[in-house]
């Protein structure tokens, strides 16, 4: 495919897809690169994530990846703010069992720590903040939130992440139980992606 591209800055292929799904619906004629797409000379480690804020880490990897390939990029910095851990996991989202932890790893310990907690407090909201950089310097960024309750157990084999444990309101499935339809239109990425489109396609389409 020849025409404008954008790299989105994530080895994570569901990502990916995620946003490559979203761009066709809105009839956006834009080629997304993954990391992974790239040839060897413009792979690099990605950018240890050490801002405070959801925000800032997407900044961080998107001016990481625009500065090594030249190409405009999109990152996203996702994660779930738990109310009785005092808006935990947060930035730590995918590191929360620890630096070499898996999904279901994050699960298991996010879920005994919320043991104790009764039904009815169990509240939280997932996060999302989309940065867009351009190579010439102009950035831009968009954040949206999915408020639900975290379940006692995980339901669901779809999505990613804390998804199995996550009930947005007013839905009666989890995330993982929902089509990838059914969550782009509900999710905090979704929200956050949709938000972007429109800068997208006017300075890279």
């Amino acid at each position: 495919m020849s025409g404008p591209q954008v790299v989105l800055a994530t080895h994570n292929a569901k990502k990916l897809d995620e946003l490559r799904r979203m761009l066709a619906e809105a009839g956006a004629r834009i080629e997304v690169l993954g990391l992974s797409d790239l040839p060897a000379e413009l792979q690099y480690p990605a950018p240890d994530e050490t801002e405070r804020t959801f925000e800032g880490n997407a900044l961080l990897k998107a001016r990481a990846c625009v500065a090594r390939t030249g190409l405009p990029a999109l990152a996203d910095d996702s994660g779930l703010a738990v109310d009785v851990l005092n808006q935990m996991p947060g930035v730590r989202s995918a590191r929360w069992a620890g630096p070499e932890c898996d999904d279901e790893a994050n699960n298991t310990l996010l879920l005994r720590q919320l043991d104790d907690v009764p039904d009815h407090r169990r509240t939280a909201r997932f996060v999302s903040a989309v940065a867009l950089v351009l190579p010439g310097g102009e950035e831009f960024v968009e954040i949206a939130e999915m408020h639900g309750m975290l379940l006692r157990a995980p339901v669901g084999d779809n999505g990613f992440g804390y998804d199995p444990l996550f009930r947005a309101h007013g839905q009666t499935r989890s995330n993982a139980e929902l089509t990838a339809e059914e969550k782009d239109a509900i999710s905090h990425r979704g929200q956050a992606v949709r938000a972007i489109l429109p800068t997208l396609t006017a300075h890279v389409a």
